[in-house]
């Protein structure tokens, strides 16, 4: 059986996000956004963090190539909300 990065399956929903060390993987739709920093060390811990990378980007691909994908995609920018909290 193929393990899954913490249950994340790419592209599925706009709510699943994965910390890696300080990196923060966020799953959309239409991409996976991809922020911070990480320190792939030469120990145990930094092993685990190099083999979740590598089976969440192995996931991310093996998602792309199950069907066609356009050239590019246009991403349209985030919808801004006044803050409910703003007096």
């Amino acid at each position: 059986m193929k393990k899954k990065a913490a249950n994340v399956v790419p592209f599925a929903n706009e709510t699943d996000s994965l910390s890696i060390g300080e990196l923060t993987v966020e799953n959309r739709l239409d991409r996976i956004s991809i922020y911070g920093s990480i320190d792939i060390t030469r120990d145990k811990e930094g092993l685990a963090h190099a083999e979740t990378l590598q089976t969440l980007f192995n996931d991310i691909i093996s998602s792309m190539k199950e069907g066609d994908l356009p050239d590019k995609i246009s991403i349209k920018p985030a919808d801004s909300v006044s803050n409910p909290f703003a007096s």
